[in-house]
């Protein structure tokens, strides 16, 4: 039976929990409810991003099972994640506060670069509107480089506010830029990451620079409504032949399957549910092992497929920031 439930940090040596619980696509009218509930399941590790319009919900979720004395602060390991609107080196501490403030916290455990660009400055009461494009509903890059925006979150390491900093979305070619310059190297790549992508190119040679991996989408298809038309086959994870056949065998859920499969690699994974009992089994991947055989059923799976790909069919643009 696998007993290890977190990985460590470089650096810090911190311990990151392998499962842990994301905040995206949540309603902010249920977000602090949830996450405090999550947290009351069992949770130790909260996803959050600007991006996702429920920091300040997830703040107040996390502080109140604090004050509850459901958990202590350090026995938490909370993200965050600079969106793309601010990575011009006068904008990194200006989103990072709002972060803060949001969260209501003295310290973040990990703040990611949440994309490898730069896209034009927006202020945040017009942000989440906005997401990748401008005022004008346009996308405009920013002359931001990744080398100033980097600097600037290692100064928030400086100055005590952020235990690790880490990036999402980020290719071969843009971590191998940024370890040419930086003074703190990326203590996480978070990607997309499922039976159907299973990017191991990237992610042996991500690791074998003493960076760990993250999971973002571990179920598939499931949470993206816009998707290219030559994925329009593929089911949801949840929903597979191959997966369903797996969870019958161990009586457990789909969801468990395809999770453990991520963990069982040492990548953590961040799924979301406003469901209790769902939070629960999604939580519980530890009190079971797969046998080789299934493990090797869910390989096959793969398909080099991407959902959340920066396209006209998915973002309404072009930006293939993938290739």
């Amino acid at each position: 039976m696998v007993t290890q439930t977190n990985i460590t940090l470089n650096r810090t040596g911190d311990k990151m929990p392998l499962s842990g619980f994301g905040t995206a696509r949540i309603a902010p009218s249920d977000t602090a409810e949830v996450v405090y509930n999550a947290i009351k399941t069992g949770y130790r590790l909260i996803d959050g991003a600007l991006l996702y319009g429920n920091e300040a919900q997830v703040g107040e979720g996390v502080r109140r099972a604090i004050d509850e004395g459901i958990v202590k602060r350090e026995e938490l390991f909370i993200i965050g994640k600079l969106w793309n609107h601010y990575h011009a080196k006068e904008h990194v501490r200006y989103a990072f506060d709002l972060t803060l403030k949001n969260y209501g916290l003295d310290y973040i455990d990990l703040y990611l670069v949440h994309f490898p660009f730069a896209s034009e400055f927006v202020p945040y009461e017009n942000s989440l509107k906005a997401i990748f494009f401008n005022k004008n509903g346009e996308f405009s890059l920013a002359r931001a480089p990744m080398h100033e925006c980097w600097a600037e979150m290692e100064k928030l390491v400086d100055a005590g506010l952020v235990r690790n900093i880490g990036i999402s979305n980020f290719n071969v070619q843009s971590v191998l830029d940024l370890l040419t310059y930086c003074k703190y190297k990326p203590a996480t790549l978070e990607i997309e990451y499922h039976p159907y992508l299973q990017q191991k190119r990237l992610i042996d040679w991500v690791r074998k620079q003493d960076i760990q991996i993250i999971a973002y989408a571990s179920f598939g298809p499931t949470v993206f409504t816009n998707t290219s038309d030559n994925m329009a086959h593929l089911p949801s994870l949840l929903d597979h032949p191959v997966v369903e056949k797996i969870a019958k065998k161990y009586n457990l859920s789909t969801g468990q399957i395809v999770l453990k499969w991520a963990v069982r690699n040492d990548v953590v994974v961040i799924p979301k549910s406003v469901n209790v009992r769902r939070m629960k089994s999604n939580n519980d991947l530890f009190s079971f092992t797969l046998d080789e055989k299934d493990v090797d059923a869910l390989n096959g799976l793969e398909a080099n497929m991407r959902f959340n790909d920066i396209s006209v069919e998915v973002y309404g643009f072009e930006l293939p920031i993938f290739n």
